[in-house]
């Protein structure tokens, strides 16, 4: 069918982006979900079997900035709930499948008891009629859309990762370290989507694990340079859990624990980089002189500070 409209576009796999609240149907009209407070507009792509068939129907019925209130029987807000929980998820910046297994919706509506929302937990045991209010914002050319990384499949996941790889690669020689730690960044969450269908301990979860290593230390990079000492910590943290004989790891997080005056701490790391490689004892022990001379600056600094407001 050709879309509403001047453009008369005809859509195959279309993205429309769109704001939507969803309220119940009572007397309080009661809000159950609002993309706008969630702070990004919801997008689905006709054509590629989104659960919620009925928001198709809907939103291509409508003209671009149109806002229409529409009511749906139950019979078409079944799976509603786990839609709702899916874009909440990626609002959060994280898997919409997480949790679920491979089944169909309807699989996974009832081998879960709870959503970890208790208002969606109520639509999943009693199915009811909804209102939806929608703004269509904007239709995609379906000749030059981009995939959001949660509708790839695996190989494209996998495919994906040395380009972004690359890009943050690029972005770091012209010193814009914001924009490719972003890169950097979104390879992790790719390849940590991937990792999280394997099994623990399984050569392919092994390999997953691998890959992800140097691009984590690559963001980490950036975020030194852009001092974000506490996120280099949190990061590395997390990285060296999971492999302890990462010695670009212990360097960079004792870079970040010197930069925040901890020195214990910093300094429990520079000796763990000597120890697990001696060809950079010469580079330590330069970093553990230079964090002594910066200490005793830091010092004498506060000192002098402490006596002129006594004085």
């Amino acid at each position: 069918p050709p879309w509403r409209g001047d453009s008369q576009l005809l859509y195959t796999i279309c993205q429309l982006v769109f704001h939507f609240q969803t309220l119940l149907d009572n007397f309080e009209r009661t809000v159950i979900d609002d993309s706008r407070l969630a702070g990004r507009p919801a997008e689905i792509f006709v054509g590629k079997m989104f659960k919620m068939e009925v928001w198709e129907t809907l939103l291509t019925s409508m003209r671009i900035g149109e806002v229409a209130e529409f009511w749906c029987d139950a019979v078409h807000t079944g799976l509603y709930p786990i839609v709702s929980k899916g874009m909440r998820l990626i609002a959060q910046g994280r898997d919409p499948l997480e949790g679920q297994r491979h089944m169909c919706g309807m699989g996974n509506l009832f081998h879960y008891h709870s959503t970890g929302f208790p208002e969606l937990d109520e639509l999943m045991r009693t199915p009811q009629p909804l209102i939806f209010i929608m703004e269509l914002l904007q239709v995609g050319d379906p000749m030059s859309y981009q995939r959001e990384s949660w509708m790839m499949e695996k190989d494209e996941k996998l495919q994906m990762v040395p380009i972004l790889h690359m890009q943050g690669n690029a972005l770091v020689k012209r010193r814009e370290f914001r924009e490719a730690a972003s890169k950097y960044k979104e390879a992790v969450l790719l390849l940590k989507t991937v990792q999280s269908r394997e099994m623990p301990g399984d050569i392919d979860y092994i390999n997953l694990g691998r890959m992800i290593v140097p691009l984590e230390l690559n963001y980490c990079q950036c975020m030194l340079e852009l001092e974000e000492y506490y996120e280099v910590i949190e990061h590395t943290d997390e990285l060296l859990e999971k492999h302890k004989d990462c010695v670009k790891g212990y360097y960079k997080r004792a870079k970040a624990h010197a930069a925040v005056w901890n020195e214990k701490e910093a300094r429990r790391d520079y000796n763990m980089v000597a120890h697990l490689d001696v060809t950079l004892a010469s580079l330590v022990s330069r970093e553990l002189k230079n964090l002594s001379e910066r200490l005793k600056e830091k010092y004498w600094e506060e000192k002098e500070q402490y006596w002129n407001i006594s004085i």
